[in-house]
């Protein structure tokens, strides 16, 4: 069975930059879509951005224009460069794989505080 584990997060000031790693124990991402969520306290979880397959990619309009998704299929790993970060970005950020599947698989999460 997949794991994800994602790395990257922490603590950052208002404007500042992180960029999340999400590490797939096996080859999900070259066959599968996989996608970055995140939760606030208090909130549901969102889906931030995802990418296909074969590279499509789409954003939560709330990121569209600051967050990047990409992956490296040779090295099983997915990103999310996060730029202009905002307070309100402030979650718990998780990776999912196979999206549209029953029962995807999920990373532990990993903590983005940004500081206004």
């Amino acid at each position: 069975q997949v794991q994800l584990v994602e790395s990257g997060g922490g603590l950052v000031q208002a404007g500042g930059s992180l960029r999340l790693s999400c590490a797939a124990s096996g080859n999900v991402f070259s066959i599968n879509a996989m996608g970055w969520y995140r939760q606030a306290p208090g909130k549901q979880r969102e889906q931030v951005a995802a990418i296909s397959a074969g590279g499509s990619t789409n954003y939560a309009d709330s990121v569209k224009g600051r967050f990047t998704i990409s992956k490296d299929n040779a090295k099983n790993t997915a990103y999310l460069q996060m730029t202009s970060l905002k307070p309100e970005d402030t979650a718990v950020y998780y990776c999912a794989a196979p999206l549209g599947a029953r029962s995807p698989m999920w990373g532990q999460g990993t903590q983005v505080t940004v500081s206004s």
